[in-house]
């Protein structure tokens, strides 16, 4: 429901006293007992106990003249007015019925000269279709993608040898590390935010690759996505990147209420770490991410003991983490395979790493900042391969 002025919020006060005292809203999952974040909207016990006030007085509008000024935005850019957006040119016609797999479109940037870009921001032109979006910024030298053609979506086919395509793991292998995450799109997430002096690097003449995950829900539709992009008016002191901690070789067995994996990965250079924040599908339960220092010491970066699927967060830390070189990244994940998880597709069934969400996936996605000069194809060390869907570092 639309809470923008009081006459949309006063018929649900009731409600809202609930869910505020039960913690189910504000949607806040991290242990901000561990982590101070910048962008922690749980709700302080004082303000908690004025909302239950509110609702058992009525739900009284106060003085109209002391309400604050209604929110404005730039035709639904949060991310303000972009500086250049790029556009599906034609739009993606999504059935009723049946399993959507992931589609790709590669867009040109027509970027002729290396650009930054502070703030980017993927705007889906049918909402209730989209599951989620990626985008990536593929190399001008890179293979990754390239017997595909530009601005036409397509459904990669798997690799040699494997049953399905891993997304990601596709852009580590025929790519590189320099074929960036940059931005994704989940319902009720807000955009992500860098530091002043920080920006993403597009190279000239790359393309974007668009990643886009549609869901039926029983009424056809098109949808023509959009990216903004808001671009640094100088070079930044610091580059952003999007480094991805996961491992797919776990197999979950049938009926497991608190099945336990890990992930790693181990840096080879010297960054700092802005946000972090996990990401599993319908089965996850819990996810910890810690960082373990050279010098021995170990701090925990997210505890979420209680994942919900229909909020994915990143956590923004309040100061960022500086994480010299031989910093390892340990990811633990739990999942819920049994019949006590309402959301289970199926506890009677073995669940691998996959892209829909009755498979799973086990990755923390972490933001960083490095030297605008570095290498980011020497970032982490390389890692042991296991699972189809490991190595999307």
């Amino acid at each position: 429901m639309p809470l923008l002025t009081y006459a949309q919020a006063r018929p649900y006060a009731r409600a809202i006293k609930t869910a505020t005292q039960s913690k189910k809203m504000p949607p806040w999952f991290a242990d901000s007992s561990v982590q101070h974040y910048a962008n922690d909207m749980s709700l302080p016990a004082a303000d908690i106990s004025t909302l239950a006030a509110w609702a058992d007085a009525g739900a009284p509008e106060g003085d109209p003249k002391d309400a604050p000024a209604p929110r404005t935005f730039v035709d639904g850019w949060n991310i303000g007015t972009p500086d250049k957006v790029v556009q599906m040119p034609e739009p993606y016609h999504v059935p009723a019925a049946g399993t959507i797999e992931y589609t790709y479109i590669i867009l040109p940037t027509r970027f002729t000269e290396d650009t930054w870009v502070q703030a980017l921001e993927i705007r889906p032109g049918n909402r209730s279709l989209m599951h989620h979006a990626v985008l990536y910024e593929r190399t001008p030298d890179s293979q990754w993608l390239r017997e595909y053609p530009v601005g036409v979506p397509f459904v990669p086919a798997p690799r040699p040898g494997r049953k399905q395509r891993s997304s990601d793991g596709d852009r580590t292998s025929e790519g590189s590390l320099a074929d960036e995450w940059l931005v994704g799109y989940v319902p009720g997430a807000p955009p992500y935010t860098l530091p002043p002096d920080t920006a993403f690097l597009v190279k000239a003449n790359a393309d974007f690759v668009l990643q886009l995950h549609y869901t039926a829900n029983g009424t056809a539709g098109t949808d023509q996505t959009r990216i903004g992009l808001v671009l640094a008016k100088e070079p930044p002191a610091k580059r952003a990147f999007v480094g991805l901690v996961n491992d797919g070789g776990f197999v979950i067995p049938p009926g497991d209420p608190a099945y336990q994996a890990t992930a790693s990965v181990t840096l080879a250079s010297d960054v700092e770490l802005l946000s972090a924040g996990p990401h599993m599908h319908l089965r996850g339960k819990a996810m910890d991410l810690r960082a373990v220092y050279p010098g021995g010491q170990s701090e925990m970066l997210f505890h979420v003991p209680r994942y919900d699927f229909n909020w994915q967060q990143l956590y923004q830390f309040h100061t960022a983490r500086t994480a010299p070189r031989g910093t390892k990244l340990d990811v633990v994940g739990v999942w819920d395979n049994s019949t006590g998880n309402r959301f289970n597709p199926d506890p009677r069934a073995e669940v691998h790493w996959g892209d829909q969400s009755w498979e799973e996936m086990l990755l923390a996605i972490v933001t960083m900042s490095i030297d605008p000069k570095a290498d980011v194809t020497r970032l982490f060390d390389a890692p042991k391969k296991k699972g189809e869907g490991e190595s999307a570092h």
